[in-house]
């Protein structure tokens, strides 16, 4: 059951969702070599707890850290470890934040400096961030959840020639982490079978893909994702609310 926000909660997640963009603008400012993930994740919850939040993914049971850190083959939900970042180095990381009893998720990649020119993975990361300003245009009242899953894959695999990963996809955010509706980068099913975007629905787009093939495999860690075929991922996510305009950004 999809749960539609007022005008006073998607208020309160738009602050929440300011609180998480710029913790994680510097957090990504932060990202260079010699630098390790748990640094980057201890850094996390201290800017959000500095500015009136609580590290989102701290509420989901097992998880003790405030990112999940991808770093070149990671896909998701990597565990903040003592590696160090080398120049050359993707990496991406996923962050959320709990305010006033709402959640907001977020996630980028960057590309760690100071390495030579890597023009082929530029424009891998630079393609998963297209696609995601495209499934973010495309979640207007009236549309679809399959327009916005038609954008990404649109973008990363038929223009791309990238994969997206079938198995992780966006979905609605709010009260919980995770919520109604699934939000799948790739068109799952006929488009018009799939939800009616309307407003006050809170929604967190994502573009979760490989450069290589779609395939993925856990750990043994049980949290870890990677690649199965050990070629780099990338990751891109905001929360979004549905209006009777333009979707607002919420994690800005």
């Amino acid at each position: 059951m999809i749960d539609y926000k007022n005008a006073n909660e998607i208020k309160i997640m738009q602050h929440g969702g300011h609180i998480l963009a710029e913790v994680l603008g510097i957090v990504m400012s932060e990202i260079k070599p010699g630098v390790s993930e748990i640094e980057i994740d201890q850094l996390a919850e201290k800017l959000i707890r500095e500015r009136g939040g609580e590290p989102g993914f701290q509420k989901v049971p097992g998880y003790k850290h405030t990112i999940c850190v991808s770093t070149n083959d990671v896909v998701v939900h990597g565990i903040p470890s003592s590696y160090r970042f080398k120049p050359g180095d993707v990496v991406g990381i996923d962050c959320g934040v709990f305010y006033d009893g709402f959640h907001t998720d977020m996630s980028d990649s960057v590309i760690v400096p100071g390495g030579k020119s890597l023009d082929e993975v530029e424009k891998f990361l630079r393609v998963g961030k297209q696609a995601l300003e495209a499934g973010i245009k495309a979640a207007v009242a009236g549309n679809r959840i399959g327009h916005i899953s038609k954008a990404i894959q649109d973008i990363t695999e038929v223009n791309g020639g990238y994969s997206i990963v079938r198995s992780l996809i966006g979905h609605g955010v709010g009260r919980e982490l995770h919520e109604e509706p699934e939000v799948p980068g790739y068109l799952a099913r006929p488009l018009l079978r799939t939800p009616l975007l309307k407003p006050g629905m809170t929604i967190a787009v994502e573009v979760i893909y490989n450069m290589g093939e779609p395939g993925v495999i856990l750990d043994n860690d049980g949290w870890t994702i990677r690649t199965e075929d050990g070629s780099l991922a990338g990751l891109y996510e905001r929360t979004i609310a549905i209006t009777d305009k333009n979707p607002l950004m919420l994690t800005a």
